[in-house]
């Protein structure tokens, strides 16, 4: 769990799915959909301005009965960003999503986007390791 979060990034690749703060709610729902993704980030250009997650939709549009049809991203994002710097650890990222209670997390050095880890790609990374960890052992005891 001392790895970088940059590694994970080399692994998963640094592509960021953005949508922009006028798109309705209702596309941007379609796109994460179509992108089997839970998060996009929302942009106007160069510098993200927040994030729409799954989460967000469900608390912020469903449950007030607001129409996906009528509201507009930029509306209900998450405007406060959790984020992580590339050289931070996944410890540090696990400990941010687990203080934070967010799922997503934007990785950015100074304004610059790097990527997104969701909690799933933390949790993939670690048992991948446990695995290499296993496979050690059993190659130190058996040889």
């Amino acid at each position: 769990m001392s790895d970088p979060i940059q590694a994970v990034l080399d692994r998963k690749g640094t592509h960021v799915e953005v949508t922009h703060p006028r798109m309705t709610v209702l596309a941007a729902v379609d796109r994460m959909n179509e992108l089997h993704v839970g998060a996009l980030m929302v942009s106007d250009g160069d510098r993200p301005l927040g994030i729409l997650t799954e989460r967000d939709v469900m608390i912020r549009v469903i449950a007030r009965h607001l129409d996906p049809e009528a509201t507009l991203v930029g509306e209900v994002m998450t405007r406060e960003l959790v984020s992580i710097h590339p050289h931070a650890t996944i410890a540090e990222a696990m400990v941010l999503m687990t203080d934070r209670r967010c799922r997503h997390l934007p990785v950015l050095e100074g304004d610059e986007l790097r990527g997104i880890l969701s909690i799933g790609d933390l949790m993939s990374w670690m048992v991948r390791d446990q695995e290499r960890t296993i496979a050690d052992l059993h190659d130190y005891i058996c040889h």
